[in-house]
């Protein structure tokens, strides 16, 4: 009884095991795409506000000043598309990795229930049995009397 009952829970905790190193191997996975998204927006945007700056600073009368400012404009909008951009495609790959994690959780969540059952259907027929020969030996025992 002991061997079965470890038996199932070594299964059991492999099969667990298992899947939280999917788990841990999709938020590693899906954590470093992010992060290299992230980067080279974050590179982008410094070396077109870099960029910008290094124009800026040769400015050096009113006449400049007016017109450069539209480049300054267009620097900050160009900076706010990128980051907005950036952040749609970190919750596409956020989505993604949990709609992956959801499927390992839900066939797990299956797999353990079908144990279940299957363990309490063999529990249910071993009940039954002894019961129908509990049932056997007391008429056994009433007709012998």
């Amino acid at each position: 009884m002991y061997t079965q009952f470890n038996e199932q829970f070594a299964a059991a905790t492999r099969e667990f095991a298992d899947a939280v190193a999917q788990v841990n191997r999709l938020a590693i996975e899906s954590t470093e795409s992010i992060f290299a998204l992230q980067l080279a927006a974050i590179q982008d945007r410094a070396n077109a506000t870099f960029a910008f700056l290094g124009e800026a600073a040769e400015v050096r009368d009113a006449d400049g000043m007016k017109n450069i400012w539209p480049k300054g404009v267009q620097v900050a909008r160009e900076n706010l598309e990128r980051g907005v951009a950036v952040t749609q495609k970190v919750m596409e790959h956020s989505s993604k990795a949990n709609e992956q994690i959801a499927d390992i959780s839900k066939s797990q969540l299956a797999s353990a229930a079908k144990t279940a059952q299957s363990s309490a259907e063999q529990v249910a027929n071993a009940v039954n049995e002894k019961t129908q020969s509990f049932a056997k030996n007391a008429s056994k025992a009433s007709k012998a009397k």
